[in-house]
Formats: C-alpha cells, sequence, structure tokens
C-alpha cells in the first residue's frame, strides 16, 4: 500500500469515503435562520441540514451549489475536505504578538 493509501484510510469514514468539513451551521446561525428556514430554501428536509452540519452526510454537488447561492459564497468557503479554521481567522490574519 503506498504512502498516499494509508493517508487516505486513516481519514476516511466509515463507508469509506473522505470527511467533508463545512460551514453550514455557522452561516445559517449568523444569517438567522433556522434548520427549517434554510431546509425549505434549499429544497431537503430540515433534519439532513443537521445532518450535513454534523458531517454525518455529504450534500450532492447540487445541493453544495444551491447553499452557495444562498449563502452567497463561494462552495469552497462553505465546504472543505480540511478542517475549516474559524472566518474570524480567515479575515484577520494576524501575526501573534510579541509577550502576549
Amino acid at each position: 500500500m503506498s504512502v498516499r493509501g494509508k493517508e487516505d484510510q486513516k481519514s476516511s469514514t466509515s463507508d469509506g469515503q473522505r470527511p467533508l468539513f463545512n460551514r453550514i451551521a455557522v452561516l445559517r446561525t449568523e444569517r438567522q435562520l433556522s434548520r427549517q428556514q434554510l431546509a425549505e430554501v434549499v429544497g431537503v428536509n430540515y433534519q439532513t441540514i443537521g445532518y450535513i452540519e454534523r458531517g454525518e452526510y455529504n450534500p450532492s454537488l447540487e445541493l453544495a451549489f444551491r447553499f452557495a447561492e444562498v449563502f452567497k459564497l463561494p462552495i469552497e468557503a462553505i465546504f472543505s475536505r480540511e478542517p475549516l479554521r474559524p472566518l474570524s481567522e480567515e479575515l484577520y490574519r494576524r501575526e501573534p504578538r510579541e509577550g502576549v
């Protein structure tokens, strides 16, 4: 098995898929949307929103595009294969001050 294969094996979910991280909960909360409201806008059951937020379900590409349209963000700002840093870190990248 190659090194890459071992890395993939370690970072896969129980169904063999690599995890997909997202900012759905943060974006939904910032926009004061309930799971039910977001679900209605993107055309899914409200429980699906919870599954996606918790990483228990990966959305289809079509659904990912619907989220991007609702939040007016590119897909890569919402979903990632790597854990997402807090948005504040993304927006305000600052070097740590000495002595703090």
